[in-house]
């Protein structure tokens, strides 16, 4: 595990992220998206109870560090999910946009290899690394196949068989763009809430 006198994510530079709020007013993109997977993300008693042991614990944790993107599905999701487990515990949250912070993403990479995002850091009060969650939960990557499946082909050879034609841009576009609109009408359901249930477990978890 990273500790936290050799990170770059230093308490200082911490401080310099932005607050869940301040990343949203911000003027980034599917700003309605982050919210509505804020408002829609609810702790069971269990997780609340356990979160609030752990954040009570001497060692337990202080504040995190949330890296992502605006555009990323699963940072859309797992963002707004890091926010209400900030509070719920009562802890500091601050955001830092990945693309941006090279730096600290490197310290992060899923497999060592990819610059997965989101990444959840949590620290204690002494800005020692307790524990870090990385892109999405196990189950999600065992039902990625329902992303797929509602989203279907967005290749241009698909959309020339839906069409009977070779499509245009401004065709493939708007074949794409209902594709995006089916996946957004399934985020509704019951999997991605799931999903998000699923990442508070993992962290409650990950911190005991």
């Amino acid at each position: 595990m990273t500790q936290a006198q050799e990170s770059v994510i230093t308490l200082e530079r911490f401080q310099q992220g932005k607050t869940f709020q301040e990343y949203l007013d911000s003027g980034i993109r599917n700003r309605e998206l982050f919210e509505e997977n804020y408002q829609e993300t609810e702790l069971t008693p269990e997780q609340v109870s356990a979160l609030k042991e752990i954040a009570g614990r001497e060692d337990g944790p202080d504040h995190m560090v949330v890296i992502g993107e605006d555009w990323c599905p699963d940072v859309y999701r797992g963002a707004p999910v890091a926010q209400r487990i900030a509070d719920t515990m009562g802890i500091e949250l601050r955001y830092f946009e990945r693309d941006e912070n090279k730096d600290m993403i490197a310290e992060y990479l899923k497999g060592g290899e990819f610059e997965s995002i989101p990444v959840l850091i949590f620290y204690d009060k002494h800005h020692r690394e307790l524990a870090h969650f990385i892109e999405r939960p196990a189950i999600a990557n065992e039902q990625m196949h329902e992303v797929r499946e509602v989203m279907g082909d967005t290749s241009p050879e698909a959309a020339a068989r839906e069409l009977g034609h070779e499509p245009s841009e401004e065709e493939l576009k708007a074949f794409r763009a209902k594709a995006r609109e089916r996946f957004l009408e399934w985020q509704k359901g019951p999997t991605w809430a799931n999903w998000r249930k699923a990442t508070v477990d993992e962290v409650i978890a990950l911190l005991r």
